[in-house]
């Protein structure tokens, strides 16, 4: 197999053992799991000495993850400033340990913007649509659409459910009467992985905003999205190789690969005009959606060095992570145990009694405050939970710097990653059967861009623990709010979604 170029993991120094290359794996191979295990080590090490020895004391790194992932978060709750403090060192373990092979050879994560660019400079193509602008929020919801007076009862319905926090329906109970907002004049939005599901291209071109899209150089890509910037009222900027700017239906010659190419993205970010809001939507398989997310964070990293004062970062945080809930959340998840049927009352001592304790455990413990909400599932596995952490450490460490973010939590999602999953598909089918509702693709990525767009255009407000700011108008689908512990019901889901999983 060929060697990874462009971002990668680093090569191990030495072999076997326990400790930071983990057992068995030779040195000079590049170990995503060693990577994980350093850098949760160091993130921790920052506050917590004995869960940072715990991280280096772990030889399996693929199944032993969730505890200390779990960790990471109780111990950022002693104090605000620990929460900042696991941040800024997760995020400086990353990329003190990343590189960068390139034809001239490989180098530090840090070096990558002061080397020589991989080629010419990257040319712009500019698309303004010739649509109508769609002048109210318009939720897609099971096949038709939601405005006015019936989105309203459907956010009345989400939040008596517990399917999103109270606040994200205020905020968008706000976009509904003041639609004005979902033009964001004067703001252009960078998105970065402009083709993925879970990103806002479509309703910010719908509702004729300014839009920067970057996505890989793949014709099928542009081929689905020039057609829908073309037919929105909305503007969209895209890079093209050099010499083709006035060949704007050349999507063989869109795109740019944030993996191979960041200095010439970052280059040609730069020239943008205007204040940018980076919006990273990105997302690979497997060990590369660590790669890319690194790759972005250096992207954003070097944005914020170049454009003082002049970006915004915007991101989408995952349902399927470890979360501080406020204390009416667990609350809720409280009365949602306690009013089960009487049949599933009976049931539940022996599904705990033949599993050991395993199954049906409530969501928190009573009066806990704040609850931890223990969402992570093992079939993602450590790159997924490490890739979308160190979104929030970003996050976390950037606004105490001064800079507007808005990361808000995404609902659980049907969309082509998941379902490719057979067991996360089965989970996801049986999840209504214990107080999760999922979203289709497009229900999702409204609702989502209209939460951003809310963030975008309100006072930006003061500094809160980082635990707050993340679960302010969190749409978890239920995870918070439900009665019983997510994994806890993770198997059963599965069992009884096999039937009606789509896959």
């Amino acid at each position: 197999m060929a060697e990874p170029t462009g971002v990668v993991f680093p090569e191990l120094e030495d072999t076997g053992g326990s400790g930071s290359t983990g057992k068995g794996v030779a040195a000079g191979r590049r170990s995503t799991s060693a990577l994980g295990r350093a850098v949760v080590g160091d993130a921790l090490a920052a506050v917590d000495a004995v869960g940072s020895a715990a991280v280096t004391r772990e030889t399996n790194w693929r199944q032993g993850y969730l505890g200390h992932f779990r960790r990471l978060v109780e111990a950022g709750l002693t104090t605000e400033q620990a929460a900042v403090d696991i941040a800024r060192a997760g995020l400086s373990s990353l990329h003190a340990r990343m590189r960068v092979v390139t034809p001239e050879g490989e180098r530090a994560l840090g070096e990558t913007f002061s080397g020589p660019t991989p080629g010419p400079p990257l040319d712009s193509v500019v698309i303004q649509g010739e649509g109508p602008r769609r002048d109210e929020l318009s939720l897609p919801f099971r096949g038709g659409r939601l405005t006015g007076a019936a989105l309203l009862r459907q956010l009345d319905d989400w939040v008596a459910r517990g399917i999103l926090e109270p606040s994200a329906a205020d905020a968008v109970r706000v976009v509904v009467a003041e639609p004005e907002r979902l033009r964001l004049e004067n703001r252009r939005v960078v998105v970065l992985g402009a083709g993925a599901e879970m990103g806002p291209l479509r309703a910010l071109l719908s509702w004729g905003a300014d839009v920067v899209a970057v996505d890989l150089p793949r014709p099928d890509i542009w081929e689905r999205l020039l057609p829908v910037a073309r037919e929105s009222a909305g503007r969209l900027t895209l890079p093209v190789a050099a010499g083709t700017a006035n060949e704007s239906t050349r999507t063989d010659r869109a795109g740019a690969d944030l993996l191979h190419s960041l200095p010439l993205v970052a280059d040609w970010l730069e020239t943008q005009e205007g204040g940018l809001v980076l919006g990273n939507y990105v997302y690979a398989d497997g060990s590369t959606n660590v790669r890319v997310a690194t790759a972005v964070d250096a992207l954003t990293v070097e944005l914020l060095r170049r454009r003082a004062g002049e970006v915004s970062l915007a991101f989408l945080a995952t349902p399927t992570d470890v979360f501080a809930v406020p204390g009416d959340a667990v609350a809720h998840s409280g009365r949602a145990y306690d009013g089960a049927g009487s049949l599933v009352r009976l049931a539940r001592p022996a599904a705990r009694a033949l599993s050991a304790g395993r199954l049906l455990r409530r969501n928190y413990a009573p009066g806990s405050v704040p609850g931890i909400n223990d969402s992570l599932v093992p079939q993602q596995g450590p790159n997924y939970a490490l890739a979308k952490r160190l979104q929030r450490w970003r996050a976390t460490a950037v606004r105490r710097d001064g800079v507007e973010v808005s990361l808000k939590i995404a609902p659980p999602t049907r969309t082509r990653s998941v379902l490719k999953n057979r067991a996360l598909a089965a989970a996801y089918a049986g999840a209504h059967r214990f107080g999760v509702e999922v979203f289709e693709p497009a229900t999702s990525n409204t609702l989502m861009a209209a939460l951003l767009v809310h963030e975008l255009t309100s006072p930006r407000p003061p500094l809160r623990p980082p635990w707050q700011e993340e679960a302010d108008a969190a749409v978890h689908g239920g995870l918070w709010r439900g009665p019983y512990d997510p994994r806890s019901a993770l198997g059963l889901a599965v069992v009884l979604g096999l039937g009606s999983a789509r896959t």
